[in-house]
């Protein structure tokens, strides 16, 4: 280049430091792969965590939990999956994991003597021997011999069939009445709560007589000294008593049983050439059954009314007691007949 005047000689000093072969400086790769790998390792754990049920970790927590079947120490809480050591209270091994060590029978050991030889073994003869009774008879012969032996022996197979089904429908109707009678009993228990729920018939709760006869359920309406269900020797009934018999109906509308009505009075007889006691009573049943049919009772379901003045009292050892004087509505019993009434003696 061309210099000026005066101007001295530019030197330009240039310095190389020498370079090493090969890279250098990569520590921090090492470090980043590590930390690429822990996160990797997180994000499965998460993901582990939010993807398996209870069982599933606990299975995980399981798998990767030593196992040491004869130690009494923690060998590894398997936390954070809540796995659960081997050991437990009162326990010898964990219920958590596969390794299970069980108390059995003995090993049977067989003493065979070796066969060198290829002979086929020879299979032993099968001997059938007699059958017993049990392999024999059938179930109905099983039931006719259980029945001969209860009730004595039986003549022949007719009459061990006969036995069966004699047995069969005397358990049938037992249970048949069983039911009947329990049903009966809740009947009864309903009409007394419904009248003393009442509080306008709370004081005819003793002249209300609710039980069970051999025919059915027996419903009486006494009469009481100054508190008569019908009027003196009249067959018109008194305001508490259409409400008590509205509550009978209501409460019998539950069932369909078949009703007999029956009119009775006491001994106290009416003048010469007037009406009977028998008039009066059959009277009373009459409009017993007007006022149930009123209340819902059907008409087909009535079996019979009917007047029996002073034959049937209440208090036999005092025929002239109020208490004689009654209606009486019966709920005949399905499961067995009725033997019918008179109406006279």
């Amino acid at each position: 280049m061309a210099k000026g005047r005066g101007e001295g000689a530019t030197i330009v000093i240039r310095r190389e430091e020498g370079s090493q072969a090969g890279h250098h400086g990569g520590a921090w790769k090492v470090a980043y792969a590590d930390f690429v790998t822990a996160m990797m390792a997180f994000f499965l754990l998460m993901w582990l965590l939010n993807a398996t049920t209870e069982e599933q970790r606990r299975g995980l927590a399981d798998y990767f939990n030593p196992s040491n079947v004869l130690a009494r120490n923690t060998s590894g809480s398997g936390q954070p999956f809540g796995g659960r050591t081997p050991n437990e209270v009162g326990e010898m091994s964990s219920n958590a994991s596969a390794l299970r060590v069980e108390t059995g029978p003995r090993p049977v050991i067989f003493d065979l003597e070796e066969d060198d030889s290829d002979t086929p073994a020879t299979p032993l003869e099968r001997r059938e021997g007699p059958k017993g009774d049990d392999e024999t008879a059938t179930p109905a012969r099983l039931m006719a011999s259980r029945a001969e032996g209860q009730g004595g022996a039986a003549a022949g197979p007719g009459t061990s069939d006969a036995a069966i089904a004699q047995a069969s429908a005397e358990a049938l109707r037992e249970e048949l009445e069983r039911r009947e009678r329990a049903a009966l009993d809740g009947l009864a228990e309903q009409i007394r709560a419904a009248v003393r729920e009442d509080p306008g018939l709370a004081d005819l709760a003793k002249q209300l007589q609710v039980e069970q006869v051999p025919e059915g359920l027996r419903i009486q309406l006494l009469d009481a000294e100054r508190q008569p269900m019908f009027a003196l020797g009249g067959s018109t009934p008194a305001d508490k008593a259409r409400a008590l018999l509205a509550k009978v109906a209501a409460v019998i509308n539950r069932v369909p049983n078949a009703v007999a009505i029956s009119g009775h009075t006491d001994a106290t007889p009416f003048r010469p050439g007037a009406r009977s006691n028998w008039d009066l009573s059959a009277e009373r049943a009459n409009a017993t059954r007007r006022l149930l049919t009123e209340g819902g009772v059907a008409e087909s379901r009535i079996r019979s009314v009917a007047g029996l003045a002073e034959r049937e009292p209440l208090l036999a050892e005092d025929p002239q007691n109020a208490a004689n004087r009654r209606v009486s509505i019966l709920l005949l019993r399905e499961s067995a007949p009725v033997q019918p009434r008179n109406a006279t003696p």
